[in-house]
């Protein structure tokens, strides 16, 4: 479990010392593991000529540390410094010394020195930067970005927000990111995750005594994360596993309700019904005569259902707008469990004060959550972890805030996913999502379990699709079926 927490950058720079102290370990052999552990990680790549660029902090120490291991391997090793006439200090410094004393050189960064090698490795800026990148670093960092060659960051792709996962102006462009003692939070979610690339995780032998000391910003999930939800009993029947109202889909805009309403029917609901516009039931129908579908007597389909998905092609005029109002001011009145997205979530943003929010799950992306907390989207992006946060205090809810390591968070813990892809990325997955987390609640599990547990059967399904067949050209309904293998 421990491996699975994540910390901001001053967690980690405020507590490894004490960390190392009381595993017994001295800073300059905490940075050599550092290098040995990279020097590993290094292995991976089978490079015939590694360029190592450093800069001047702790990760330059460690960065000549796995170059000296790499020269010690017999390997053609290149390093050179962004500043080379800058001197390092502390434990950088005894790193530096040990390279020179293996007869190793510092070179000025050059072109040619790129041209020449195969693997870059990055140790030019680690977790200390707040700023926009320095000319002479961003210079250095578009070329390698151009070069297209593999690059192994050390801690931290050079120019990545530790905390936000944001470039600072520019950032590395990773295959592989080694990050020490704690999982920086910015490296799990949204750029700073495509950033960093196959994220590894070495504590250096000093992590129980951090995790003690340290208090994490969240946990990160996958699909191993849970316990399936076991067999059933042999006398349960259909209104044992839950009965499902999903509510949406106006004129032109059936299909959205569609997906959800047969994704949670695949993932498990005992009975799934469907509220839709007039024009829309035939549609809904056609071909699923599992769904009950119905335009009149919302009331009555709400008093029938254990809970409640509304949003997917919902729209925004008078038809919307009053089947919005009827099914929170139910759901409010009777504390219903409620799963809000799509235009849902935009009548919400319009409307937040008039309402007060029980047992519900917000399922919105960047640009909903946007207009939910009256931001941009880049205000939202900048920082996912906060407004995250931010969303589910502000509604009362949980807040899951879809996108690369998307985000769950109850106003007191934070989660973020490990799996899903760029194969997820299209038009009428989330309606997918919604469905499954409906599905989830139906069959008893709580608020936060089924917001979690929905969230990563629908990524590793993205997963699994994506390794199949590809990630271009998946449609939202390829995963029903790989969501009910891995239900079962």
């Amino acid at each position: 479990m421990l491996n699975k927490l994540i910390f901001t950058a001053k967690e980690v720079r405020d507590n490894e010392a004490l960390a190392a102290k009381n595993s017994h370990c001295e800073l300059f052999t905490l940075m050599q593991r550092a290098g040995h552990a990279a020097f590993n990680a290094w292995q991976d790549f089978n490079a015939e000529h590694t360029l190592v660029v450093v800069g001047h902090g702790n990760n330059a120490g460690d960065a000549y540390i796995t170059a000296s291991l790499i020269k010690q391997a017999g390997k053609r090793v290149t390093l050179c410094a962004v500043n080379p006439k800058k001197a390092l200090t502390g434990d950088a410094a005894k790193a530096f010394k040990l390279w020179r004393d293996e007869g190793g050189e510092v070179n000025a960064y050059t072109s040619e020195l790129l041209n020449r090698s195969d693997l870059i490795i990055d140790a030019m800026l680690g977790t200390g930067i707040t700023s926009s990148v320095r000319d002479n670093f961003a210079k250095i960092i578009n070329e390698i970005n151009a070069s297209n060659k593999p690059v192994l960051s050390i801690d931290v792709p050079s120019g990545i927000s530790a905390d936000t996962g944001q470039p600072l102006g520019i950032a590395i462009q990773a295959s592989k990111t080694i990050t020490f003692v704690g999982i920086k939070q910015g490296l799990t979610t949204a750029i700073g995750k495509q950033h960093c690339g196959e994220l590894i995780f070495d504590d250096l032998n000093i992590g129980p005594a951090f995790f003690e000391l340290a208090t994490s910003s969240g946990t990160l999930i996958n699909i191993k994360s849970f316990k399936k939800l076991g067999a059933r009993n042999l006398n349960s029947h259909k209104g044992t596993h839950g009965k499902l109202l999903c509510v949406g889909g106006n004129e032109g805009t059936a299909g959205a309700i569609r997906l959800s309403s047969e994704a949670a029917l695949r993932a498990g609901a005992g009975m799934v019904k469907v509220y839709t516009h007039s024009s829309s039931v035939v549609p809904v129908s056609i071909g699923r005569p599992e769904l009950m579908v119905t335009s009149t007597n919302l009331k009555e389909a709400l008093e029938w259902a254990s809970c409640v998905v509304i949003g997917p092609g919902l729209g925004q005029d008078e038809w919307a707008q009053k089947t919005f109002e009827e099914v929170i001011y139910y759901c409010q009145t009777n504390n219903m469990p409620l799963v809000i997205d799509a235009d849902a979530l935009n009548l919400l943003a319009k409307q937040a004060s008039s309402y007060t929010l029980k047992q519900c799950v917000l399922t919105p992306h960047p640009g909903e959550a946007s207009r939910l907390l009256s931001k941009t989207i880049v205000d939202v992006e900048s920082n996912r972890f906060e407004n995250a946060r931010l969303c589910a205090k502000r509604y009362n809810a949980t807040c899951v805030l879809k996108g690369a390591g998307t985000l769950i968070d109850n106003a007191e813990n934070t989660w973020v996913c490990k799996d899903g892809n760029a194969a997820l990325a299209v038009g009428g997955s989330g309606d997918v999502l919604t469905g499954i987390i409906g599905a989830l609640l139906a069959q008893g599990l709580n608020i936060d379990e089924a917001a979690r547990y929905g969230v990563t059967l629908h990524a590793k399904a993205g997963d699994i699709a994506s390794e199949r067949d590809g990630q271009r050209g998946m449609l939202p309904s390829d995963l029903f079926s790989i969501v009910r293998q891995l239900l079962n």
